[in-house]
């Protein structure tokens, strides 16, 4: 009787250059010579963690940098009219009251609605630091009903 055959050795390629190795290595002797021991799976989750951290981090940094100075936005609904019947044209008057030049999100609502509608929402142009501006927007969310309505804007 024959000895039997020894098992196959599991085998795969070189994550750099093809190269078929044993499995439980990365890197064949061409590509690793010295012989470094593979990072640990761990260890390269690990650091991409903290990559991604980082990112995040420096991300909150550089949004809190652009926006700080703007705002708060005091404004006020100087008119509504009606030109066509396809909606209202409000005219607001927007005061930047901080420090940095920057634009902001109105809100304009029937104070009477008492259904809780979100109402109309507008961007306004940039405005720089301590001026006023008004300017006219079209907004279909209210009807073409010419009435009192209320603005009210936020800094972003």
């Amino acid at each position: 009787m024959e000895p039997a055959p020894p098992p196959p050795t599991l085998r795969h390629g070189c994550v750099r250059c093809g190269a078929l190795i044993d499995v439980d290595t990365a890197l064949c002797e061409r590509c690793n010579p010295l012989g470094l021991k593979d990072p640990a799976a761990s260890q390269v989750h690990g650091t991409v963690v903290i990559g991604v951290l980082v990112a995040f981090v420096l991300l909150a940094v550089f949004a809190r940098l652009t926006v700080a100075g703007v705002g708060p936005f005091p404004a006020s609904v100087l008119a509504a009219s009606s030109p066509d019947g396809t909606g209202l044209i409000v005219s607001i008057t927007v005061t930047n009251t901080g420090t940095s030049t920057g634009a902001t999100t109105c809100r304009v609502t029937d104070p009477k609605d008492r259904n809780g509608g979100i109402g109309a929402i507008v961007l306004s142009p940039r405005i720089d630091p301590k001026q006023t501006i008004t300017f006219s927007q079209r907004v279909t969310e209210l009807g073409t009903k010419v009435r009192d309505l209320a603005v009210e804007c936020n800094a972003p």
